[in-house]
């Protein structure tokens, strides 16, 4: 991305204030015992969720009402539109339910389907990445994805195991067993370490358009490459079966070697 498709500026504004209002709206029930409820999917939501959300899109909405939304808990509006918001107000809610800090609230913007800014806030630390397809940052200092290029080196995360069918959970395993070691369950906060340079692959199966949107700005801003399990480029969607996000080509094509389909 050039600086001419740079993000405008009143919108870089808004995502850092719909981000400090999100965090606002979650910090008092975290680590709370409050009620737990189960979507379609049987994912859980919560009142954090629900509250966070509302304000998110009353702010967007004040602010340039002809802008779209697609949100993970209360849908889409004007999708057409030339500029749309992408929001998960808890992606992490399980690791929010249970009193770990895995878990953040994350905005995408997109420029005629095209994300142009990825932010991933942590309400309770205040750790804040941002990717605008210029540069990649942590709390305003600038980042970049690790260095290494050696498969069996490498450290790889997942967010959620039970998302892999049984064909993507053996392509998995094969990768797992080629690097250094492989963790779990950090959901966005994992992508932030990706382009932080601490961990080097991260691996997602059967995810929405809020799950990896908005990490997609900062993990390329870093350094990183963001495709689905083929090397394809991911293009705007609601859903992703499969996502390979890797700290450099290196790793990307090591990686690809073994997760692709026969």
């Amino acid at each position: 991305m050039t600086q001419a498709d740079a993000c405008p500026p009143a919108f870089l504004a808004l995502a850092h204030a719909i981000a400090d209002a999100a965090a606002e709206t979650i910090r008092p029930w975290f680590r709370k015992r409050i009620a737990i409820d189960a979507k379609a999917d049987a994912s859980p939501v919560t009142i954090a969720d629900r509250d966070a959300e509302t304000v998110m899109r009353g702010m967007i909405e004040a602010a340039f009402p002809q802008h779209g939304i697609r949100g993970e808990e209360f849908g889409a509006c004007r999708t057409d539109a030339e500029w749309v918001w992408v929001l998960d107000p808890i992606d992490g809610t399980k690791s929010f339910l249970s009193g770990s800090l895995a878990f953040g609230t994350q905005i995408a913007l997109l420029h005629r389907g095209k994300p142009v800014l990825g932010l991933i806030n942590q309400p309770i630390t205040g750790e804040r990445w941002l990717g605008t397809g210029i540069i990649a940052t942590l709390n305003q200092e600038p980042i970049r994805t690790s260095e290494n290029t050696r498969l069996d080196e490498a450290i790889l995360y997942t967010s959620a195991l039970e998302q892999f069918d049984h064909a993507r959970h053996s392509r998995f395993a094969a990768l797992a067993a080629k690097v250094r070691f492989t963790r779990f369950s950090h959901d966005c906060y994992a992508a932030g370490l990706l382009a932080l340079g601490g961990i080097d692959l991260l691996v997602e199966s059967d995810v929405f358009d809020y799950d990896i949107l908005p990490q997609l700005p900062i993990i390329e801003a870093a350094g990183g490459i963001v495709t689905d399990w083929d090397g394809k480029q991911l293009v705007d969607a609601s859903r992703y079966a499969a996502v390979l996000m890797a700290a450099n080509e290196e790793l990307h094509q090591a990686a690809l070697a073994v997760l692709r389909r026969d």
